[in-house]
Parts: C-alpha cells; sequence; structure tokens
C-alpha cells in the first residue's frame, strides 16, 4: 500500500494529472491553478501552486480526482507515483 507523497510541488502533480488523466492548467488566480480535464466528463480541480503541497490539501485533491475517474484513492495513488 502507497501513501502519498509528502514533498510533492504544483508543477508535479500537474505534470502527473496531465499525462495520466488528461487535465490541462486553463487559468490561474494569483497562487492557484485551475485544470480541467474532459475525460470521462468534464471536471475542474484547483491546485494551490505551492512547494510542497500541504498533505491534507494533497489528499483532498487526490480523492476529488479518484471519485471523477471512479477509482479509489488508494488506486489513483498506485497509478500516478
Amino acid at each position: 500500500m502507497k501513501k502519498i507523497p509528502r514533498d510533492i510541488g504544483a508543477s508535479e502533480l500537474i505534470k502527473l494529472l496531465t499525462k495520466r488523466y488528461g487535465y490541462k492548467a486553463n487559468r490561474q488566480t494569483g497562487s492557484h491553478i485551475r485544470l480541467t480535464t474532459l475525460q470521462p466528463s468534464e471536471h475542474h480541480i484547483t491546485v494551490p501552486n505551492h512547494q510542497p503541497i500541504k498533505i491534507g490539501t494533497l489528499s483532498a485533491i487526490l480523492s476529488d480526482v479518484a471519485t471523477h475517474q471512479k477509482l479509489t484513492k488508494q488506486q489513483l495513488i498506485e497509478e500516478l507515483f
């Protein structure tokens, strides 16, 4: 069982989500980047542009993406990291 990485920053997370699930950055407001995907349907998430992302925030983002992709959070963590 893999754990959520503690040292991942916004740019690395965005790269992973783009490559694996087709998310694209479509706007930035201050230090928050809005990502959108159309796979399998439209979905938006906001990622804080921090290095590293706080573990609670990262966990919430991963839960949201996992729900949209119809995966468990653990499956998503294993696919991404």
